[in-house]
């Protein structure tokens, strides 16, 4: 037990063997959440409290459950393999495969994910003729999934006018759909999840009497139904809790709440605290990440923010470097400074995957990776193209899900032509119409197609008939290999110009298939098991489709690494550069229109400066092109709400304005405004006193370039040093 319990501080310790009561840990960013979590669940099974079987732990990624799992396997001499620790969407799946009937769900029902269930709006809207140009199929999956996500079914669906009450019409169409496909989409898995238990109250106290403790990772970010999940599980399903109700164990930062955008309440953290009458919120504020200015910079900027829980963060390590910020005159200045810092930080030691350059959005990362390919220096977009997204890989997929289940009209429609085989639009318009009519699955209704189109559909039938008979008593790995050769997919790709890549992709999934079988097994030894459950296509199916769903990276192996904020929230690294820090762009111009956005934003800007372990950059521009036209640009509000003395300028902006003695400027920076001089540019000359619209009066003190490129450095005192371009600044003499 001490050997446990060691090393932990003592706000750690006294969260890890809190007594058998609700608790809220307020864990700050690198406080060592993960650690007390994990040594939590540890402690109450070595003390005798709980059985493995009766804890419940949620996290918000695979990675994050996975981690859980080998530290627990690492502490304990006990097999965690039955252990109910995953992703809400894992565990939703794990018990709707145990109680499909109940659910009213087949057993081998199929797992939509985000492009599939596009894909199946895009059928349901052709199959009722309606206009995709009035009701974008993207919009309507938004529709769809934000109202489940409220736990609220098209019945329940307010009407506001006739556009809505066709939406919630179609939300219905879609349900029924799926329901006669056997699939279900992410948001109907803890949907469907939480009405079964709802309805079904044997089944709800089985599962409220077996977990006696649930424990829940990064709680800031739940929406509204996974909390009443949440709730539903811990015995809170009346107005009450139950007396001998499970002891929920919350582990979250209000500070670092960022997804409102796809639901997350932050406010369900004092409704937990005021629901749950908790006794215990135990703040983690020692970080063990960042150095001491880092922290006292984001503390500086989120106590802005009202209504928090509050926590300080703090450290032992020393207070570090200042944080260094860059004032470019345009982006593209902005990222060649960026990748001179880079390059110099490489040559310094440290290694390229621990440098991140981090955006507010997707479409800043052009100009940085223009400079970055410029320059030679080898950089990878986190969150790029994943495995289970790329092409070949979900055509092999759409064959095995057609295999375990042939009314699967998505899969269906994504690979009776690919390989090509003579079945056009046209054919299968008129096999979409013959299934509406007969509301039946595209695969039952292909035997009522003749001529030419049905011949070339019942050869496709053929041959997934035999393929299931051939594959019917072999192991995944070889389920999988035989219908990439039979299939045609092989054939296909090898006559590809550049097929080798998509070949060693559908290599790589037999591999996966393999690794799969090997690793998983029954989901708790020695227990009764529905045969749903130990069906290998079925579970690597949904292994698949849950994998698919999460927001995750590539390995970023010795490469920079660009990525917006979002993507940036739970990693961390050595290096990190925050950039387009501009009014209205971070924080963003949709956040002056939006309930509590700016906060939301401030949120943003804590995550990202707390991504820093030794140094942080913030760089902005006076200027940027965005939609093909230069925009004049202010300096984010942020940079007001962070103290000026843990702050330093570097570059050329620094070198000519009266900066503190502290003041540095690259030598690749200066070299840039070297060329100042005294002849004329564009009509004015150094040393003139001229006047700005929005910046008043100043005099120039640089210039450089000619024609449409020339360009001024202006002193406009109060407002500070800026770069101005002739042909839209319109300067007139002062």
């Amino acid at each position: 037990m001490s050997d446990l319990l060691a090393n932990l501080n003592p706000e750690q310790l006294a969260a890890v063997t809190l007594p058998p009561q609700h608790a809220l840990i307020l864990a700050g960013a690198g406080s060592g959440k993960t650690r007390v979590l994990t040594t939590r669940i540890a402690w109450l099974i070595s003390t005798g409290q709980v059985g493995p079987h009766g804890i419940l732990a949620v996290t918000f990624t695979n990675k994050a459950a996975k981690e859980m799992l080998a530290r627990l396997s690492a502490m304990l001499p006990i097999n965690t393999r039955g252990m109910w620790i995953g992703t809400f969407h894992g565990l939703c799946n794990r018990l709707l495969r145990a109680h499909h009937r109940e659910a009213g769900l087949p057993a081998l029902f199929q797992i939509l994910d985000s492009a599939d269930q596009l894909s199946a709006i895009k059928r349901l809207l052709k199959n009722l003729n309606v206009d995709e140009e009035k009701f974008p199929p993207r919009e309507l999956a938004h529709f769809i999934n934000a109202h489940k996500e409220q736990g609220i079914r098209a019945a329940q669906a307010e009407v506001y006018d006739d556009y809505t009450r066709r939406r919630v019409e179609l939300y219905a169409e879609y349900d029924a759909q799926c329901q006669r496909e056997g699939v279900v989409d992410f948001a109907e898995l803890l949907l469907r999840t939480y009405e079964l238990l709802v309805r079904n109250e044997p089944l709800r106290r089985h599962y409220q009497e077996r977990f006696r403790h649930i424990l829940v990772d990064e709680f800031q970010d739940t929406n509204r139904l996974q909390y009443a999940w949440l709730k539903l599980l811990a015995g809170h399903d009346g107005a009450e809790p139950l007396a001998n109700g499970a002891c929920l164990f919350a582990v979250g930062d209000d500070d670092q709440s960022i997804y409102a955008f796809r639901g997350a309440e932050v406010g369900n953290m004092r409704d937990l605290e005021r629901e749950f009458a908790v006794k215990n919120v135990i703040r983690l504020e020692q970080n063990y990440r960042s150095h001491g200015n880092i922290l006292d910079a984001a503390n500086a900027l989120i106590k802005n923010n009202r209504g928090r829980l509050g926590k300080n963060l703090w450290t032992d390590a020393g207070a570090g470097e200042p944080i260094r910020v860059f004032e470019g005159f345009s982006d593209l200045d902005e990222a060649r400074f960026v990748v001179d810092e880079v390059r110099e930080l490489v040559r310094d030691g440290f290694p390229r995957n621990q440098i991140a350059l981090l955006y507010r959005s997707n479409a800043q990362s052009r100009v940085l990776e223009h400079q970055l390919f410029t320059a030679s220096v080898p950089y990878r977009v986190y969150g790029g193209l994943r495995f289970f997204d790329r092409q070949e890989v979900k055509h092999a997929l759409a064959y095995l899900r057609l295999l375990a289940n042939p009314d699967d009209d998505t899969a269906f429609s994504r690979v009776v032509n690919f390989p090509t085989r003579g079945i056009g639009s046209r054919s299968l318009e008129a096999l979409q119409e013959a299934a509406h009519r007969a509301n039946s699955s595209l695969y039952n209704a292909a035997a009522s197609l003749s001529g030419k189109a049905g011949a070339a559909v019942g050869n496709f039938i053929r041959l997934i008939e035999t393929l299931r008979a051939e594959t019917e008593n072999l192991p995944l790995p070889e389920i999988i290999e035989h219908l990439i050769e039979k299939s045609g997919l092989r054939q296909h790709y090898l006559a590809e110009k550049e097929g080798r890549e998509r070949l060693e992709n559908l290599d790589e999934l037999i591999n996966a298939a393999t690794s799969f079988v090997q690793e998983e097994g029954e989901a708790a030894s020695g227990m009764a098991v529905d045969p749903a459950q130990t069906n290998p296509v079925a579970s690597f199916l949904a292994h698949a489709s849950l994998e698919a769903g999460e927001h995750q990276a590539g390995e970023g192996q010795e490469a920079v690494q660009l990525m917006t904020v979002h993507a940036a929230k739970g990693l961390e690294f050595d290096v990190v550069f925050i950039t387009g820090l501009e009014h209205g762009l971070f924080p963003h111009d949709n956040s002056t229109q939006e309930r509590d956005g700016l906060e939301e934003e401030r949120r943003l800007m804590y995550v990202a400066v707390t991504r820093a372990r030794k140094r942080l950059y913030l760089t902005h521009a006076q200027t940027r092109m965005l939609h093909g036209q230069t925009r004049y640009c202010l300096p984010s509000a942020f940079f007001e709400e962070l103290p000026e003395e843990l702050l330093r300028k570097v570059g050329h902006a620094a070198t000519y304005a009266a900066a503190p003695a502290k003041s540095v400027a690259s030598p690749a920076s200066s070299a840039r405004v070297s060329r100042a001089g005294s002849e004329s540019v564009g009509g004015f000359r150094i040393g003139q006193s001229v006047q700005h619209a929005k910046f008043g009066q100043g005099v120039i003190v640089s210039s450089e370039g000619r024609g449409g490129d020339a360009r001024v450095q202006v002193n406009f005192g109060a407002h500070g040093m800026k770069w101005l371009a002739l042909e839209y600044a319109k300067l007139t003499p002062a």
